[in-house]
């Protein structure tokens, strides 16, 4: 990995880690993805497991697995494709990397959308994005200055911290080693077994389901004989 980012020259690179959702799309969409990034004169490393894409550029390498923290922490890193979890979106904020967020599920809307109203990324949508859709997006972030200007706004702002976040570690473990830190434990170990899984609530709730199941039956069962005994008085006049 190291060979081929020191390769990229004075381009950069470009971390993609669609590969976890990718493998799961058709071979047509990897084609997509791997078209428009064919086209760019950055270095790609992305992460992707399944099918080799036949539209796979010169620039891209596939791998596996990638270092994706030290890789956005790299100078010569030019832009992130993320799937918008949350792990890598921190990852980039901290870095400084401006964003091409891709979401597809859960939170990952979400975020990218966090993100794309700070200025710091462009969200492409996985199903209607053309390829044209997202060498667009990349361009973007990468030749627009102010992508990069407001992602390393959030980037001063995450950094900028009374204590290390390493020293805060190390003054917590401490802490609790001093004190034995009873005080820090959690609730829960105070509660009964059947508290701790919630079988009251369970119980409270199975209750009143079944008491609404009975009421129902029960009125269902006097409307049918009333109306039974009223149809029979009927008949017989």
């Amino acid at each position: 990995i190291e060979e081929f980012v020191q390769s990229s020259g004075k381009d950069g690179i470009v971390v993609s880690s669609l590969g976890s959702i990718i493998q799961n799309l058709t071979e047509e969409k990897g084609n997509l993805i791997a078209s428009a990034l064919a086209q760019i004169p950055q270095k790609v490393l992305w992460r992707y497991t399944g099918k080799k894409p036949a539209t796979l550029g010169a620039n891209t390498q596939l791998y596996d697995w990638l270092p994706q923290n030290d890789l956005l922490g790299h100078p010569k890193t030019k832009a992130f494709i993320t799937h918008g979890g949350i792990n890598g979106i921190y990852e980039g904020i901290y870095h400084g990397i401006p964003m091409v967020g891709i979401p597809m599920f859960a939170d990952q809307h979400d975020n990218i959308a966090h993100m794309k109203a700070k200025g710091a990324a462009v969200e492409v949508n996985m199903h209607t994005m053309t390829s044209a859709d997202l060498l667009k997006a990349l361009r973007t972030v990468i030749n627009d200055p102010s992508y990069k200007e407001n992602v390393m706004r959030l980037s001063r702002i995450h950094h900028d911290q009374p204590v290390k976040p390493l020293d805060q570690v190390v003054f917590w473990i401490e802490y609790v080693m001093r004190h034995k830190a009873k005080h820090l434990r959690p609730a829960v170990h105070n509660l009964t077994w059947f508290q701790y899984h919630s079988l009251d609530v369970i119980g409270f709730l199975l209750a009143c389901a079944a008491s609404a199941i009975f009421l129902i039956t029960k009125c269902c069962l006097f409307s049918c004989r009333k109306f039974g005994k009223t149809g029979k008085r009927k008949k017989r006049e």
